[in-house]
């Protein structure tokens, strides 16, 4: 195929978004809205699976057993498999507490407290903003007759490493030639650029949950000892002895393995260490032990082995808590993510589409909603509000080169991401398009966390994000689509690096995606819903 036909069906796509934009800002309104939180995002995954559907897609719903996940494919052309097979993805989990209405002032959404759900990366602009540059990228290959398959994914639970790991499994991924991977900017110098060398880690998650079953066998009851009734069938008065039950179990799990932190590896190499209690079970009558507590542990790593070495601590730590308390011990894993692999040839013809497109720009409206919100904060509106970086570009190379200014030098990988799995499976770039985010002021400390959140959802301020990303996901796809020879250089590379650093799968192929797990939830029926 000619360089001519690439360039007018890019041509063909970018128009097909700048004429849809109004409409892509109106669903990803519709999805912020939503803000389900991982693993019970249900109205969001309905809403794509109608759409997508609607769109002529052929539509897998609740993928991989997982209900709020879908796979979704489109062809153009022979179905024989000659021509290449390329896939992006959504995501749409909502982060708990951080509920924050689309205005310039703190709030939350109308109808929640603050500690509901709220789109804080966002993954509401994700998730349209790859939706547009598949929906274009259709559209192109109808109008110039060009031949390929296109994959989109839904992706749940994001911020728990979910269903990339379950999809990749399956193998849902297999049949991939190519990968592109987006999430809209959260760290410099991460900024309108690629991943160039250093991807992003390991991630371990894994639920410890003591149950108390058998109380009962704790010890000898006050009545074998003639305190009451020696003839009673019930040991369990209020002034029996009680096994110290789940409760005491979780919490000599907590404290033991936040105490042991400085021992688990050493304080340098970028690794981070989080936890949660799932709530379910605890609450009982005062003169009963507690009969179930979970515990959920992740940490992030840059590679496997100082994730292992966390992984047996933790292990030891709830053997030994669980028979404190008296308890059975049960164990979930939630993700165990491979660190990333590199693909040059992907990167270098994303980013030459991202030149072609240029940074996003925030025009009038955009700059009298930041300068509204720094009325609000009490600041002093200034002229230009938003973070320079956010409207310029970065090339992967110079990105790289700042981003290893603080970094060790014998570390390889930096923070963690569940597009990681993905890059087992096929060439993949990752790549990053600026979120709305305002430049400090001087002297003022940074702003707070709701001031991102809200830009997330405003459609003046996050519509540069999508306009963006989308033509860039739609131009790569058409490149690879119509040149032969870019997608061979990325299958090359892909191979030599595989054969080069073998990286098996961390769990087993029938592995589950822990839906069952009390995760935070909504409450109500149809549009009603409480937190």
């Amino acid at each position: 195929m000619t360089m001519q036909l690439t360039d007018d069906a890019k041509a063909t796509a970018r128009a097909w978004i700048d004429e849809h934009l109004a409409q892509l800002t109106e669903w990803h309104s519709h999805i912020w809205e939503l803000a389900e939180p991982a693993w019970r995002e249900y109205r969001s995954q309905r809403w794509y699976v109608e759409l997508l559907r609607e769109q002529g897609f052929e539509v897998e719903d609740g993928s991989a057993g997982m209900p709020t996940a879908f796979s979704a494919r489109w062809s153009n052309g022979p179905a024989d498999g000659s021509a290449p097979t390329l896939l992006t993805y959504a995501e749409y989990d909502a982060v708990p507490g951080n509920s924050q209405a689309a205005t310039t002032s703190e709030s939350p959404r109308e109808g929640l407290t603050r500690f509901a759900p709220g789109h804080t990366d966002p993954h509401s602009a994700l998730g349209i903003s790859t939706l547009a540059g598949v929906l274009a990228t259709k559209h192109a290959m109808q109008q110039h007759g060009i031949a390929g398959t296109l994959h989109y994914t839904g992706e749940p639970a994001e911020k728990m490493h979910g269903s990339k790991v379950v999809h990749g499994l399956r193998g849902y991924y297999d049949d991939a030639d190519a990968i592109v991977s987006f999430h809209p900017f959260y760290m410099l110098p991460l900024c309108n650029t690629a991943r160039w060398d250093t991807q992003c880690g390991a991630y371990y998650s894994k639920v410890y949950t003591f149950v108390c079953d058998h109380p009962e066998t704790w010890q000898v009851s006050s009545a074998d000892h003639g305190v009451l009734d020696p003839g009673s069938p019930i040991p369990a008065s209020h002034s029996a002895a009680r096994a110290p039950g789940a409760n005491v179990s979780l919490m000599q799990m907590y404290t033991a393995s936040r105490t042991m932190l400085d021992s688990m590896l050493p304080a340098t190499g970028g690794w981070s260490f989080s936890d949660a209690i799932l709530s379910d079970g605890q609450a009982t009558a005062d003169n009963l032990p507690q009969r179930v507590a979970r515990i959920q542990f992740s940490w992030r790593t840059p590679d496997i082995q100082m994730a292992e070495r966390i992984l047996a601590v933790l292990d030891r730590n709830a053997q030994a808590a669980s028979m404190m308390g008296h308890c059975e011990l049960e164990e979930r894993w939630v993700a165990r993510s491979r660190p990333g692999r590199t693909n040059h040839a992907m990167a270098e013809v994303l980013y030459d589409n991202l030149e072609q497109v240029g940074a996003p720009s925030y025009g009038d409206d955009a700059i009298a909603v930041a300068q509204e919100m720094q009325r609000s904060l009490g600041l002093e509106p200034a002229e230009k509000p938003f973070l320079a970086q956010t409207e310029q570009l970065i090339t992967p190379q110079e990105a790289e080169r700042a981003l290893r200014e603080h970094m060790p030098a014998w570390q390889r990988n930096w923070t963690s991401d569940d597009y990681v799995e993905m890059s087992h499976y096929a060439p993949l770039v990752r790549f990053y398009v600026s979120r709305p985010a305002l430049q400090p002021v001087e002297g003022q400390g940074p702003y707070p966390a709701w001031v991102m959140n809200a830009l997330g959802g405003i459609p003046a301020t996050i519509a540069p994000t999508i306009v963006t990303a989308g033509k860039t996901v739609a131009g790569t796809f058409l490149d690879l689509l119509t040149r032969p020879e870019l997608l061979a250089a990325a299958k090359a590379e892909f191979d030599e690096r595989v054969a080069a650093e073998p990286m098996p799968a961390l769990l087993p192929a029938d592995f589950e995606a822990p839906i069952e797990l009390p995760w935070p939830d909504y409450a109500g029926a149809d549009d009603s819903r409480r937190w």
